[in-house]
């Protein structure tokens, strides 16, 4: 259990593992590969971070958002693996934030998730990424994120 003992150190706690909020599955496997579904800034089954990045949030906020949307991913993680040592790698992974109008920093933004992964899955954890800006998401959140991540057998 090397990276819950990474976790651990790390001094992060993941919140309990999003579930769906219609009609679809929160992940599905292809082969060795996992595509998850949209994760966003949540504890406790609810989204806790609001607005645009750029207005009514700073790029700081935003990165902080979307590093609570990365532990949200791993908590997603640890639900269908149960063993997150099972990660081969992650793949990509897509971030949606919601941008004022001049606002054009969406991969540093973006950077809150990319750098949480790195530092607990270390060189796993390293990902092809796509930042796009949107002018809203649901819920008013600032961020989405969703993976690809692909496992041991």
């Amino acid at each position: 259990m090397k990276i819950e003992a990474k976790l651990e150190e790390l001094g992060l706690t993941l919140p309990a593992a999003p579930t769906p909020m219609a009609n679809y599955v929160t992940c599905r496997q292809v082969g060795n590969l996992l595509f998850f579904s949209g994760a966003g800034p949540f504890e406790e089954g609810k989204p806790v971070v609001f607005g645009k990045v750029g207005d009514e949030l700073t790029q700081e906020q935003g990165y902080a958002a979307a590093r609570l949307t990365g532990l949200n991913l791993i908590a997603q993680l640890k639900k269908e693996l149960d063993d997150l040592d099972r990660i081969k790698q992650f793949v990509k992974v897509q971030a949606f934030v919601a941008s004022a109008p001049d606002f054009m920093a969406q991969p540093a933004v973006m950077n809150g998730v990319s750098d949480l992964f790195v530092e607990v899955f270390g060189e796993k954890g390293k990902h092809v990424r796509t930042a796009v800006a949107v002018p809203q998401l649901p819920f008013n959140i600032p961020i989405e994120a969703e993976m690809i991540v692909e496992v041991e057998e």
